[in-house]
C-alpha cells in the first residue's frame, strides 16, 4: 500500500507541474476481456461527458479501455485511478 501512495504522491506533482487545469486527462487501463469489467469502468466515468474506447489484445485475452475526460485538478484524476483500482479486479493502469 505503501508504494502505491508514493506513486500516486509523485503522479500528483508531475500532474500539477506539466498542465494548467482543469484539463483534459487520458486514463489507460487494461483488464481481462470480460464485458462486466469493462462496464465497470465505463460506469465509474459516466456523467463526466468522458470519451471511451475499446481495443482487445490480438488474442482477445485482454481489452484496453482509453477514457479522455475533462477533470478539475491533480486530485480528481488520483480519486478516479483509485477507485478504478478499488472497483475492478484485475485492473492495470498504465
Amino acid at each position: 500500500m505503501k508504494d502505491s501512495e508514493e506513486f500516486y504522491k509523485k503522479l500528483k506533482t508531475q500532474l500539477a507541474d506539466t498542465a494548467l487545469w482543469p484539463t483534459a486527462y487520458l486514463y489507460k487501463f487494461i483488464v481481462p476481456t470480460e464485458a462486466k469489467k469493462i462496464e465497470q469502468i465505463e460506469a465509474i466515468f459516466d456523467n463526466m461527458g468522458a470519451v471511451i474506447s475499446t481495443k482487445q489484445s490480438k488474442n482477445g485475452k485482454y481489452t484496453s479501455v482509453s477514457i479522455n475526460v475533462r477533470m478539475k485538478n491533480p486530485d480528481q484524476v488520483i480519486l478516479k485511478y483509485k477507485e478504478v483500482a478499488q472497483k475492478v479486479e484485475g485492473v492495470i493502469s498504465l
